[in-house]
């Protein structure tokens, strides 16, 4: 499983001591620059989601592995299949800051989304290569690998600034589990990364292959 402008303010200081105040205190020195008005309102803006998916995604997946009735560890490693983002990408607009966007995601949707991790921009994938699953009976085995991915579409307004479109991913749970393909999977629903691994990994025909 699976977390300030001071500028001008310094410079009236350096000025007073250097020469007079009197240049700080001019209009054209006391003048806000009209061009950052728009960046400090737009800083983060208000964002409204839409198309809200949130599903389990197999992240990685072994070949089958026969074991006797004494069981014993599952060593065959897991081939990655899918390798998740978590990043916010600007189609119309200006370009959003993309922490800021998926901090506002993970609020929209709650629970483990609030969680830093999940508006980390750019972390890195989770890994599938550390395997180390043991079984205490037989069975035809197969390990595997999830997370539960989060993507949504969204349009952010500022004041006094032009919206931004685009599109956000993270993901909220790494998992991992294990199937026997000799039993049935009839209770997974066809979603469930269970029912893609056994489908993936087991033999056709297998019973954990059958609805």
């Amino acid at each position: 499983m699976m977390k300030h402008t001071k500028g001008w303010a310094a410079a009236c200081v350096v000025a007073g001591l250097l020469a007079t105040t009197a240049a700080c205190s001019s209009d054209d020195q006391a003048r806000p620059d009209p061009t950052a008005t728009p960046t400090a309102k737009c800083a983060t803006g208000t964002y409204a989601w839409s198309d809200v998916v949130r599903r389990d995604v197999l992240t990685g997946v072994a070949e089958k592995q026969k074991l006797g009735k004494n069981g014993g560890r599952l060593t065959q490693p897991l081939r990655r299949l899918h390798t998740p983002r978590t990043e916010a990408a600007t189609e119309t607009g200006p370009k959003v800051d993309p922490v800021a966007a998926l901090r506002s995601l993970g609020a929209h949707i709650g629970g483990a989304g609030e969680d830093s991790a999940f508006s980390q921009a750019g972390r890195p994938a989770p890994d599938v290569d550390d395997n180390t699953t043991e079984s205490s009976g037989p069975g035809t085995l197969v390990t595997y690998a999830y997370v539960e991915e989060v993507t949504a579409g969204f349009r952010r307004t500022c004041a006094g600034g032009e919206p931004s479109t685009g599109r956000a991913t993270s993901w909220t749970v790494e998992g991992s589990g294990v199937l026997d393909c000799d039993e049935p999977q009839a209770a997974l629903d066809d979603s469930d990364p269970g029912r893609e691994a056994a489908l993936l990994s087991c033999a056709p025909g297998a019973p954990a292959t059958e609805d």
